[in-house]
């Protein structure tokens, strides 16, 4: 236990610890390595263990008397402890065991240790970030069970590997099970034998990208759309489209939502492409409240359906979003984002700030909203740094193809995103030094178009009040970044920025 106080200081001192964490546990793997083998060990699955580690707590009823009762270190540490170590462990879940984490979430959820609300969403969250390695099978036609995705140990070698192991082939490297003859043979060692010949470099390389192209079409095109756009199918999804426009009653739209869930959900069913052909984002906002109310039924580690619901109910809506959204629609899609936190963030969240025009007031509020009511502070945080320090952000989204022409790869900087950034800062969601790098960056950047915008100044006054020791390395240039405003916050930040 004492190896690891270091570690456990930094969750209870850092309102955001996740990258110094992680720094930390990347230093303590190399110096146990060049420690004597005497010293206790750092690693991965010892700190699983720890915080899996069965603890005997003495509990108080209201009979005054006491019981004994067996819960997980985890449990026993602070509430505001243990959302930290969670949403640590969700960031860096790379690093560990899916089958172990998913164990620890599991032992959280279940409340026999009386965790907190916000505790036992971070636990939520980190059993969806540990249930599929990425978020490219939602192009699948089904998902494999989670044990048979899951089925080879973490720190077990895999399935191939032991199988060529096994054979009594003259090996060029144990670890390595390829043999000299076929080493020899590869098709790319011959065609580049000539270090400076770059043409054949090139060929090389067109040709396995084609040939990836290739294997990748495969992988995302199992059912054709002509399959669902013909026969039965069609006509089905023709008939749900036609009682889409044509709002009746509650009560038959509740029957509709069951009809489409069931078709869509049909084996051997592209339901990308039968909800393109239904077209859900054409009902009126009543209809598609009553939708998406009764698309909750089914299992929540369903991951597929509920980002399929978002991107082709929801989202086309909002990013053509001009006044302020419904209270009906927007009642309905609070209580859908709390339920599927993960689909909130990917079919929803990216795709609206990722809007080619960039976001607008009514959709800022509306994104304000989902951050503030559905997603737990570091969960925001991590999102900004996705968006923010990500890089391309083509794969970080999900939308239907009709849709694809309505959003960015990048960041389209407005007032309405600097309002946004604001709101998060004033929610109390503490930005990554590298999340505040990046903003101070555009900031630099941008100056002289929003020189003259309060909502511009009112964001800039909030980012030096709420994160200056984060920005004491960018004194210099915010300074010049504002003295080339003309609004009348101007003196204010200079004033803070005096502080330093």
């Amino acid at each position: 236990m004492e190896s690891w106080i270091p570690l456990m200081d930094i969750f209870l001192n850092n309102p955001t610890p996740e990258v110094e964490a992680s720094l930390w546990l990347q230093q303590s793997f190399s110096a146990t390595s060049r420690a004597s083998s005497t010293s206790t060990p750092i690693t991965t699955s010892s700190l699983i263990s720890l915080l899996t580690k069965p603890c005997d707590v003495i509990v108080n009823d209201s009979s005054s008397s006491s019981t004994t009762k067996t819960v997980m270190f985890i449990e026993t540490l602070p509430g505001f402890v243990q959302s930290r170590i969670l949403s640590f462990l969700a960031y860096e879940n790379k690093r560990f065991s899916a089958r172990e984490l998913r164990g620890l979430a599991r032992g959280v959820m279940s409340g026999d240790g009386g965790s907190d609300f916000w505790v036992k969403r971070t636990a939520r969250h980190l059993f969806d970030a540990v249930s599929h390695s990425n978020y490219e099978w939602i192009s699948r036609l089904s998902l494999d069970s989670e044990e048979q995705m899951f089925d080879e140990e973490f720190d077990s070698l895999p399935s191939w590997l032991k199988d060529s192991l096994n054979n009594n082939e003259d090996l060029l490297f144990p670890w390595l099970p390829i043999s000299i003859n076929e080493l020899n043979s590869r098709t790319f060692v011959t065609a580049c034998e000539d270090e400076n010949d770059e043409d054949s470099v090139s060929e090389l390389r067109v040709k396995l990208e084609n040939e990836l192209n290739v294997v990748v079409l495969e992988v995302r095109h199992d059912c054709p759309a002509d399959v669902c756009t013909q026969g039965e199918i069609g006509k089905l999804a023709s008939d749900l489209r036609e009682r889409i426009r044509n709002f009746e009653s509650s009560y038959n739209t509740v029957a509709l939502a069951n009809e489409i869930q069931q078709l869509c959900l049909k084996k051997g069913v592209d339901s990308f492409t039968v909800l393109g052909l239904i077209e859900p984002w054409k009902a009126d906002d009543e209809t598609a409240s009553v939708l998406i109310s009764h698309f909750l039924s089914g299992s929540e580690d369903e991951l597929v359906w509920p980002n399929q619901v978002l991107c082709s109910v929801v989202l086309p809506k909002l990013l053509v979003l001009e006044e302020p959204a419904s209270r009906v629609l927007l009642g309905a899609l609070i209580e859908y984002c709390k339920i599927h936190q993960r689909a909130a963030e990917y079919a929803l969240v990216f795709p609206l700030i990722l809007r080619r025009e960039g976001i607008n007031n009514p959709i800022c509020d509306v994104i304000t909203r989902i951050f503030r009511e559905c997603l737990h502070p570091a969960h925001v945080s991590a999102l900004c740094q996705k968006l923010l320090c990500g890089g391309d952000n083509e794969n970080k989204f999900i939308c239907l193809p009709s849709h694809q022409c309505l959003i960015s790869n990048e960041l389209v900087w407005t007032e309405s995103l600097f309002s946004l950034f604001q709101n998060n800062l004033n929610h109390n969601v503490h930005l990554t030094q590298d999340s505040i790098d990046q903003i101070v960056f555009r900031v630099g950047k941008l100056t002289e178009m929003f020189s003259k915008s309060l909502k511009f100044g009112n964001f800039l006054l909030c980012l030096v009040t709420k994160c200056a020791p984060l920005l004491k390395s960018h004194k210099l240039l915010l300074i010049e970044v504002v003295e080339h405003t003309n609004s009348i916050l101007t003196k204010s930040i200079l004033s803070k920025l005096a502080s330093f």
